[in-house]
């Protein structure tokens, strides 16, 4: 799109024009900064009151008896939330390293590597103290400096050991030193430290670049080290980069696992064969060095963490480059020996060069990792998107780690090009350009998978009872065709061609089943490219992949930045509505049993326990029940066909729209064309309940209408697309009902809450905006309903530095009836603000979002940056971090950038209601089909006794 700045498909240029030139030593003027003396500050989560911990008993006793229940077994819960296990929290967390979906590893604004996420549903927090950069600078007087580049932590006060990382010189203060973040980039400027005479400055560079569908899938990062020798004498610099041969917790101590050193054109480093235990797959690092005419690059493929391996101890090699400089003298072979059960090993490389007075060098080294494969816990296996352009073999990660180094300045001139037109907008507030991109940061680090579009690899355990016999022929030296291109080195490896034998007669036993699930890859047109599949969590608490109603907020980055995995997300998507699996599931909400995903019901999620085939793992309500979701499908489709133009896409999901829209008629229980919630909480807020016609559904569902007229006449179905017109207008009537005056009632059931004033009840006007469609209520109205907002949800909260609260009271109270109605959601916030600049209320927009960057984002905040959680109290204490919707702060970009489209809020010819009978009648025939009987209640005696004892103490 245009204001991305970018074009391109897979393998193309992401940027045209000139190459932006680019100073990997100087930090943009608007990033987020943080000086590496900035305290740790404890992070402090929300509590229940007294009345939510009556009215969720029965949920958290649920949840609890089956967490026990699971607590032994080897595999990953079946549940996909746990709040009874206290996770290590930071204050610190920086730009996470890698493209996307190919695994995450985090960095702390200090310099740690934390935050693992390298197979489904594992995070490791706690950083590897090993993994660090190091400087060494000798000068003719004499003079010595040498430091790890990172403060020295509590964990390294207490490490007692004499030849582990403790023994190393850990002597930087950090007074002079500033991290600067600017996603997917960070700088760290070492001003004068530990050398008062060298500053140095460590840029950091992911290759995520908008619309490039190839490198933006590498797991690698470069760093580059620009050095500048402000003294009178040259300087001897080395620089060190350490690695441990772990992926995590304690994983490095399973054993077996073992490094070798490798070189490259103009590039040497070493790998570490992590082989992985308990079943997750191998992994393999590479960190590499660039050798120039000036930098000489020395490897040490092993050294000794902890424990008893054999080997060099870490205070060895420490002491070998500080001595010496180098590892030339050091007696090394080119592979380490296994480690022990119970030891860690590491491996490291350096950089030497001489720096003469009043001049600037750089050094580039650069850190990747080859994790092909990802396996679920259903038994199916997938390959990484970056296995389409390297293979699978895990000492690819050297040739990655050469590529980077060799092309990363332009991948750094097609970001800066990207980045570079809004950090120097003058419109925008200093806080927003930042924020904006930082916020990008849960594209890698979401639990983000991208595979390769390719079908699942099938494992022996998902066949069942079949028979079937694999191709004996002695021509073993072929090649399947639905595997990935082979390297040279796969062509003659008979494991590898094996392999393709066996994944090619598991594609066939299993293409019954695959055609019946929700991968959309089936709805790619002939022609269109396959850019593959993409998962990431609606939080890294929250173990669900592609939250839809989550998604519907964040979504607007992909579609502003990743067009095409958008695309495949909502392909995803429309094969799911097709989808129906009666197969049972216990509900937390109430214990009872009902069937996983009915036949036009968008399901919540795409599963977490086997992704596409078993949709779903939400189990709280019953979401085949729910009110948002059909709408919120229909809506994202018609938005990224605007924002596209893909007609072939419109034209093969929109069935799928149909039947979903189709499906939700069960719940106009009144004939009059609006939809009725049923009195539990049947939307994204899922503890706060709604009844009757509600502003936030209501609006969704009037503004689908819209969406489906609007799709129908862009597929070349004229009955349709009239019969949905007059759906729409027959809807908004019922719709302006909710209207009191000042704002649109939270909806009309008449509770004690009924006149709540929702912070989102504009979400389908907003969406409409955001199509370019007709507004689904006046204008005057929506302005003067986001003005209340505004003035209530926003200013009666610490005078409008926390974003909006949910729910407030007419009387200026917050709406305490529920855990979310009386939190503040960073995603929605950002969502209201998008609404307001849609109807021209830009100020009132940037001032309403500030408030999250206050509390995620600055320095008198709450410490949640590169976390920003799902919300917080009135007192910021967060629940849910690192979670999908803050996303939707790209809504804001779409709404400030979108061309404005001529109004058309009248047709030309009124659809009078006789001239859709044919239309009316074949669309009541599926909805009839589509209708859901009621489930008996299957909770025993004692359950129902419990929870009805729970909800009369709660009123």
């Amino acid at each position: 799109m245009s204001e991305t700045g970018v074009d391109g498909g897979e393998g193309e240029p992401a940027l045209h024009g000139d190459k932006v030139k680019v100073d990997p030593g100087t930090p943009p003027s608007l990033t987020w900064k943080r000086k590496l003396t900035a305290e740790e500050s404890a992070l402090s989560s929300f509590s229940l009151s007294i009345k939510e911990i009556i009215s969720m008993a029965p949920i958290g006793y649920r949840l609890w008896r089956h967490l026990r229940v699971e607590k032994n077994k080897s595999t990953s819960s079946d549940v996909f939330v746990d709040p009874f296990t206290k996770r290590h929290t930071s204050s610190c967390h920086g730009v996470p390293i890698g493209g996307i979906g190919a695994g995450s590893i985090g960095r702390s604004c200090k310099g740690e590597f934390m935050r693992w996420q390298l197979f489904p549903r594992i995070c490791e927090d706690v950083p590897v103290l090993a993994n660090q950069f190091s400087v060494f600078v000798s000068r003719p007087n004499g003079e010595k400096f040498s430091s790890v580049l990172c403060p020295k932590s509590p964990e390294i006060l207490s490490d007692s050991s004499a030849s582990g990382i403790g023994s190393w010189d850990w002597n930087l203060g950090g007074q002079n030193s500033t991290y600067h973040a600017l996603y997917p980039r960070a700088w760290t400027v070492y001003d004068g430290e530990p050398d008062p005479a060298l500053k140095i400055v460590c840029r950091q560079l992911s290759p995520v670049i908008p619309n490039n569908y190839k490198e933006s899938s590498y797991p690698v990062a470069v760093f580059t080290f620009t050095l500048s020798n402000l003294g009178k004498t040259e300087a001897d610099v080395t620089l060190l980069f350490s690695w441990a041969n772990s992926v995590g917790g304690d994983s490095g101590l399973s054993g077996h696992h073992f490094n070798s050193k490798f070189r490259t054109e103009n590039t040497s480093g070493v790998l570490l064969h992590h082989m992985t235990a308990n079943g997750k797959p191998s992994v393999a690092f590479a960190i590499a060095a660039e050798e120039t005419d000036v930098v000489h690059v020395s490897q040490c493929p092993g050294f000794v963490i902890s424990g008893n391996s054999k080997g060099i101890t870490a205070r060895d090699m420490w002491h070998e480059i500080k001595e010496r400089g180098s590892f030339d003298h050091l007696n090394s072979e080119e592979m380490s020996l296994p480690s022990e059960p119970g030891s860690l090993i590491g491996a490291a490389i350096a950089a030497s060069l001489t720096i003469p007075p009043q001049t600037v060098q750089t050094v580039t080294f650069s850190l990747s990792w080859a994790c092909p494969e990802i396996n679920f816990q259903g038994g199916r296996t997938y390959l990484r998107r970056y296995t389409k352009f390297y293979g699978t073999q895990s000492n690819v990660a050297s040739q990655i780690a050469h590529d980077a180094i060799v092309d990363h300045h332009q991948w750094e001139s097609e970001i800066e090009a990207w980045q570079r037109p809004i950090l120097e907008d003058k419109s925008l507030p200093e806080w927003y350009p930042s924020t904006l991109f930082n916020e990008l940061y849960y594209l890698n680090a979401g639990g983000t998978i991208w595979t390769d579009g390719s079908p699942p690899l099938h494992g022996l355990r998902t066949i069942g009872k079949r028979r079937f016999s694999l191709d004996r022929s002695n021509s073993i030296f072929t090649t399947a065709a639905a595997t990935p291109t082979p390297t040279p080195s796969d062509q003659n490896d008979t494991a590898i061609n094996i392999l393709d034998r066996m994944t090619s007669l598991l594609n066939e036993i299993h293409t019954p089943v695959s055609m019946s699930s929700a991968l959309g890859t089936n709805l790619l047109q002939k022609g269109e490219e396959n850019v593959g599949q993409f998962l990431y969590l609606e939080g890294i608490e929250y173990h669900m992949c592609n939250t839809y109603d989550v998604h519907f907020y964040a979504s607007f980055a992909l579609t502003m930045l990743f067009p095409k995995i958008e695309l495949s997300i909502q392909r995803d998507f429309a094969a799911a509505v097709m989808m129906h699996d009666p197969s049972k599931m216990n509900l937390l909400q109430d214990g009872t049993s009902v069937q996983r995903k009915v036949l036009g019901a968008v399901p919540h999620d795409i599963g977490m326990r086997d992704p596409w085939f078993e949709v779903n793992f939400y189990s709280l309500h019953n979401t085949d029940r729910w009110k948002d979701l059909n709408p919120k499908f229909v809506l994202q489709v018609y938005r990224d066909f605007v924002a596209t133009g893909d007609e072939e896409f419109a034209r093969a999901v929109w069935p799928s729209v149909y039947i979903a829209m189709a499906y939700m008629e069960q719940f106009d229980k009144d004939g009059d064309g609006m939809i009725e919630n049923e009195g539990f909480p049947d939307q994204t807020y899922d503890t706060w309940s709604v009844s009757g016609v509600s502003a936030y559904c209501g609006g969704l569902w009037v503004a689908a209408l819209q969406a489906s007229s609007a799709l129908a006449g862009v597929v070349g179905d004229k009955g349709s697309e009239d019969y949905f017109w007059f759906r729409f207008e027959k809807a908004k009537k019922v719709y302006e009902k909710l209207w009191n005056g000042e704002y649109f009632d939270y909806d009309d059931s008449g509770s004690s809450t009924s006149s709540s004033i929702q912070a989102d009840q504009l979400a389908g006007q907003w969406y409409a905006r955001a199509c370019g469609l007709s507004p689904i209520v006046d204008e005057d109205k929506a302005r003067k309903a986001l003005e209340k907002v505004y003035n209530f949800n926003v200013l009666k909260v610490k005078n409008g530095r926390m974003g909006a609260a949910n729910g407030m009271l007419p009387s200026g109270e917050p709406d305490l009836c529920s855990m979310q109605s009386r939190e503040i959601w960073s995603g929605i916030t950002y969502a209201v603000a998008a609404g307001m600049i849609h109807e021209n209320m830009v100020e009132t927009a940037f001032k309403t979002a500030v408030g999250v960057s206050e509390v995620a984002w600055s320095e008198e905040g709450h410490g949640y940056s590169f976390q920003t959680p799902e919300g917080w109290d009135f007192e910021g204490r967060y629940r849910s971090l690192a979670y999908m919707r803050p996303l939707a702060i790209w809504a804001m970009q779409w709404a400030l950038t979108q061309k404005k489209v001529p109004k058309n809020e009248e047709r030309k010819t009124q659809i009078k209601e006789e001239s859709v009978v044919r239309q009316h009648i074949g669309f009541s025939r599926v909805a009839h089909l589509l209708r859901q009987s009621d489930e008996a209640d299957s909770r025993s005696v004692f359950q129902v006794i419990f929870d009805y004892t729970c909800k009369k103490m709660v009123g």
